[in-house]
């Protein structure tokens, strides 16, 4: 059994982060260490266990809000974190290859100011067909200024403009998933967040998304099976967090 302890010093370089970091996890309470006969801090194994959880959980993209409150819950247990936490590396490390290989495939076919057409934009989207909802768009909202701001801007992208864009949709995506996994609920002020993070995403490339727009996009991702199937491919279950967290967050 491990009973050395370590000072704040020794963990900062063995965790590679800064004494000052350690130091502000002890103020909010997140890995609190223990004190020597002098008052300086020392870490045991119940503190540099808890390090390791909340460093995973920095890995993964997780604010320290949102990992005081998932340690913090009563039935919050180190053996299934680590399960999840082991299942939410796994789909990072599968996003990670995919566009490590999407990448690869533009630089083989030199996209420097080529625009793409539904062909390549499947290339970089996969099975999901964009042209699919053109001819509906185009008849439901087509004399909308979103929609014809939407194809303007679009017209004019690149594939490196669309692998930029998937990055941040799937990097939204995986914020969404990270939260649902973790049981916060999509009424929540970390679900909020992302939220606006992904209403700037669509006002940023597409439109200027309003909040009354972003709820009718949030009830269509679970009225249209097509928009579900598609979302639900980043996890079980997605299409309906999101639905919820832009109702919450719209309201």
């Amino acid at each position: 059994m491990i009973t050395k302890t370590l000072t704040v010093g020794d963990v900062a370089r063995l965790a590679n982060v800064t004494i000052r970091t350690l130091h502000h996890y002890d103020e909010i309470g997140l890995v609190v260490p223990e004190r020597s006969d002098s008052g300086y801090r020392i870490y045991g194994v119940p503190q540099i266990d808890r390090l390791q959880e909340v460093l995973f959980f920095r890995e993964l993209g997780f604010s320290l809000k949102d990992i005081t409150s998932i340690v913090g819950e009563p039935t919050y247990a180190r053996e299934s974190a680590l399960i999840r936490q082991r299942k939410l590396l796994e789909a990072k490390t599968e996003r990670l290859m995919a566009m490590l290989d999407a990448i690869d495939r533009a630089i083989e076919t030199d996209t420097t100011g080529e625009i793409m057409n539904y062909e390549e934009k499947l290339e970089v989207f996969g099975d999901f067909d964009p042209a699919e909802y053109e001819d509906e768009a185009k008849e439901r909202w087509g004399d909308s200024d979103a929609y014809k701001q939407s194809v303007k801007r679009t017209s004019q992208y690149t594939k490196d403009d669309w692998l930029r864009n998937k990055a941040e949709v799937s990097e939204i995506y995986a914020a969404f998933m990270n939260l649902m996994r973790a049981g916060i609920p999509p009424a929540s002020d970390q679900a909020a967040e992302v939220v606006e993070r992904h209403r700037a995403h669509i006002s940023h490339w597409y439109y200027d998304c309003s909040k009354e727009i972003h709820a009718g996009l949030g009830q269509m991702y679970v009225a249209d099976p097509r928009f579900t199937k598609n979302i639900d491919k980043h996890g079980e279950g997605l299409a309906a967090y999101m639905s919820d967290a832009i109702a919450a967050a719209s309201s």
